[in-house]
């Protein structure tokens, strides 16, 4: 059992430790697709609500672009469970956790422009005007805070791994 020179938990090998990133990562996917795959529902039956007509042109633009981004969403955090099962039994584990890390923050991304984009497509229907779109800036800080900004700032803080790992 070779253990590896690369960060990871002690007396872990590479084989264990990607084992390991990539149950991770699929358990954060799951959660994180779960969540855009309601709202993915939500933006699919509006169409065919009786209110949908007295939206503004405008607000039905930004409804088909809310609509995008929660499909671009869909695919980034699905993609490396299709990726996994095509590599299946391939030994290219380390390449599916690089791809998939970089298709799950790419799918975050568009997931939190898909909420702020919702939010502000309901707020603007709701309370048109300044409100609607306070709402949907606090909403958009709020996102990039906690999903980008905080673990960023922590990540500059935390000592610099011998190598590049794909956790």
């Amino acid at each position: 059992m070779r253990v590896s020179s690369q960060p990871g938990r002690p007396g872990e090998t590479t084989d264990e430790r990607n084992d390991r990133n990539l149950v991770d990562l699929l358990q954060e996917l799951r959660v994180a697709a779960l969540g855009v795959q309601v709202l993915f529902g939500f933006l699919l039956g509006m169409p065919f609500t009786s209110r949908f007509a007295v939206l503004h042109s405008w607000q039905r633009g930004l409804y088909l672009a809310v609509l995008m981004l929660a499909t671009v969403s869909i695919a980034l955090l699905v993609a490396p469970v299709a990726y996994h099962r095509l590599l299946f039994r391939r030994h290219q584990l380390g390449q599916l956790i690089r791809a998939a890390n970089l298709m799950a923050i790419c799918g975050l991304a568009t997931v939190s422009l898909a909420v702020a984009g919702a939010v502000l497509l309901v707020a603007s229907y709701v309370q048109p005007g300044l409100p609607a779109g306070v709402l949907a800036a606090v909403t958009i800080v709020m996102f990039g805070g906690l999903w980008f900004a905080l673990p960023l700032a922590r990540r500059e803080r935390a000592p610099t791994p011998r190598s590049e790992s794909p956790s």
